[in-house]
C-alpha cells in the first residue's frame, strides 16, 4: 500500500486522537493518570514530528524527524502495553502503533537509501 504525507498525516491524526479518547475513558486512579499523560504525550509528537520532516530542508533533517516520529510511536506503544494490563483490550490502538513503527522504519530505510544514492551521484 502506498501512503501519501496526506494519508501518513491522517493516520497520525487519527491515532492522536483515539489515545486522546482512551485516555478521558479510563478510571481515574494513579497509574492510569501517569500511563495516560505519558500516552497523550507520546502519541500526539509523531504527527508534530511527520510535519516538520516533511518541511525539512535536508535529507538529513528528513531522516533524523522521521526517527522521532518512530520512536514517539514505540514509546506510544510501551504505554499503550502498560495500561492493556491494567484495563480494557486495546487492539485497534495498539494495532495502529505497530503499523506505524514498520511505515516509519520503511520510511528512513529509503530515505537513507536516497540520500546515500544522491551523495555517489556527486
Amino acid at each position: 500500500m502506498i501512503f501519501t504525507p496526506e494519508i501518513l498525516q491522517g493516520r497520525l491524526l487519527k491515532f492522536a486522537q483515539g489515545s486522546m479518547f482512551l485516555t478521558s475513558k479510563l478510571p481515574k486512579n494513579s497509574h492510569n493518570i501517569i500511563y495516560s499523560n505519558q500516552l497523550n504525550r507520546s502519541s500526539s509528537s509523531p504527527g508534530a514530528n511527520y510535519i516538520e520532516a516533511i518541511e525539512a530542508s535536508s535529507a538529513k533533517e528528513f531522516i533524523l524527524k522521521l526517527k522521532i516520529c518512530r520512536r514517539e510511536t514505540k514509546e506510544s506503544n510501551y504505554w499503550l502495553v502498560l495500561i492493556q494490563t491494567s484495563n480494557e483490550n486495546l487492539t485497534w490502538l495498539k494495532k495502529e502503533t505497530e503499523e506505524l513503527i514498520k511505515i516509519f522504519t520503511a520510511s528512513i530505510i529509503t530515505a537513507e537509501r536516497n540520500q546515500k544514492i544522491r551523495k555517489m551521484e556527486k
